[in-house]
């Protein structure tokens, strides 16, 4: 029987990206497409068995040549904890959430592996940092459609990297050890939103890279957003620097945000713990 995604679809995208053909009839994939991010839990605890069995789905995500270069830390200790929450003061569910993880990129195992077999083995070059990023993202991606499985939600915590070396000192990360994201997560206490993403037209492209629509497309996208869930006057970004709009949207918000980079000194820790970039 032939499947129809139009109403997940239209959650996602806030538009039709209606589908011809035979599409199969999956669970999952609605799932996905209706995925939400989850701030606020209920004092629900997570069973460590669980927390076990999504590791292990993590985990299983595809890994660069097998090298499995990504670790997790569980932050079980309050104190290490509430040191970490209160860096990052505006993100209270860090916290607070039944559960905080913390997603690595591990560049030393497999040094120390070389070593024990004998072989020396540099892996603080530029393809060894990149390797171990992409395997602790695609892990920790997987942690989340794992968790949402089981009926948890879940937030990540890409911020963790402006405060690099205090959460290195706080949970004892070794060199070429490095945070990736946190991820905090729970049963939820209220349901959440769906993000509006970007139309299939703007993100996929066909034999060559063409971004000439990119304007009238991020407009039309802007307000589409706006229509479901726009920012309120108070929420406009640095207005001290760029003043008012009457219409604020995505674009704008994104922007603004972008004019500060954040993460200025992720490089010169990650080159204190040994990596080269070379």
């Amino acid at each position: 029987m032939t499947a129809s995604y139009d109403s997940e679809l239209g959650a996602r995208f806030g538009a039709a990206e209606r589908l011809a053909g035979e599409l199969p009839q999956s669970a999952e994939l609605r799932r996905i497409l209706l995925r939400r991010t989850h701030r606020r839990y209920s004092d629900r605890p997570v069973a460590p068995e669980l927390l076990r069995l999504l590791l292990a789905a993590a985990f299983s995500a595809s890994s660069k040549s097998d090298f499995q270069q990504v670790s997790v830390v569980e932050v079980v200790d309050p104190g290490r904890r509430r040191a970490i929450a209160e860096l990052i003061p505006d993100m209270p569910w860090i916290g607070t959430a039944p559960a905080f993880l913390l997603f690595c990129g591990d560049a030393r195992r497999l040094e120390r592996i070389g070593g024990l077999r004998g072989h020396q083995v540099e892996n603080g070059g530029l393809e060894g940092f990149f390797n171990a990023t992409v395997d602790a993202a695609l892990a920790l991606q997987t942690m989340i459609l794992a968790a949402e499985a089981a009926g948890l939600g879940c937030c990540p915590i890409s911020v963790v990297r402006n405060h690099a070396e205090a959460v290195g000192r706080i949970l004892e990360l070794p060199p070429k050890v490095f945070p990736v994201a946190g991820l905090t997560l729970g049963y939820p206490a209220q349901e959440g939103y769906i993000s509006m993403r970007l139309p299939l037209a703007v993100t996929l492209l066909h034999d060559r890279y063409e971004d000439g629509g990119l304007g009238a497309a991020v407009e039309d996208y802007d307000r589409r957003r706006d229509e479901r869930h726009s920012l309120p006057r108070d929420r406009q970004r640095s207005p001290e620097i760029f003043g008012y709009r009457d219409f604020y949207g995505w674009s704008e918000d994104k922007a603004r945000q972008a004019t500060a980079p954040e993460g200025r000194g992720f490089a010169a820790h990650l080159r204190a713990q040994g990596f080269s970039f070379e």
